[in-house]
């Protein structure tokens, strides 16, 4: 599955200079735990989450260090909790190094992003603008999406008959080792090619198939002469 079938699209968003309690209150009112945070051009600056309120000085929750501690600490460090904790602008307490994924990246790829970064939500970033949000809760909701029955629809199974009719009238593709299957338009090709040349080929047969969306490759290219065995580029997609 992509990202962008499990993604909350349009997500809600808050501006660098809104205020700390702006940012809480949108938070409480729309019960998410997070925001990316917006310039006044709409592109993303950071991300602010609920961790970013739990060392605060209004709740006398900031970081109290012994002498030792603040002997020990660098001035940078401490200066940096001190802004986290006393600032009242969204971009003096947002985290800016922010983590973000495709919205053609495999679900895979996403969860992989947010294990190695140990990061709840991701952004989703398409030519520069923000599309969505990715988050703990649309893998929950893509998870109870997953236990109903997926039906192709006629026209995906129109679609993968006009794929297969084109691959069988071919040399390079008759032999029935590439196949295609069409779900939501996006026809996925998968089996065995014997030359790298025949990849292409069966994208362009797909591609020109009328309602193809996309074409998403799973070809396993064989060495005829050696027998090596190449996968795919991992999440290889074509938008159309």
């Amino acid at each position: 599955m992509l990202v962008e079938n499990a993604m909350t699209p349009s997500p809600i968003t808050v501006g660098a200079s809104s205020t700390v309690l702006e940012a809480a209150d949108i938070m409480l009112a729309n019960r998410i735990s997070g925001l990316p945070v917006v310039d006044d051009k709409g592109v993303l600056v950071g991300i602010i989450t609920e961790g970013d309120f739990l060392r605060r000085h209004e709740l006398d929750t900031d970081r109290k260090r012994s002498w030792l501690q603040s002997w020990l600490a660098s001035p940078g460090r401490i200066a940096d909790e001190y802004v986290r904790a006393h600032g009242r602008r969204v971009e003096e307490v947002m985290n800016t190094h922010v983590v973000v994924v495709a919205p053609t990246a495999q679900l895979s790829d996403a969860v992989r992003l947010m294990e190695r970064n140990d990061v709840k939500r991701l952004p989703v970033i398409a030519d520069g603008r923000l599309v969505g949000i990715i988050s703990r809760s649309d893998l929950l909701r893509a998870l109870t999406r997953m236990g109903e029955p997926s039906v192709p629809s006629i026209e995906d199974a129109q679609i993968q008959r006009a794929v297969a009719a084109e691959l069988a009238k071919q040399s390079w593709s008759r032999n029935g080792f590439i196949r295609c299957q069409v779900r939501n338009g996006v026809a996925e090709l998968a089996g065995t090619i014997f030359d790298e040349r025949e990849r292409l080929a069966a994208k362009v047969a797909a591609e020109n198939a009328p309602g193809v969306k996309a074409i998403t490759d799973h070809l396993t290219w064989i060495d005829p002469y050696y027998g090596v065995a190449l996968p795919p580029p991992v999440g290889e997609q074509d938008r159309l």
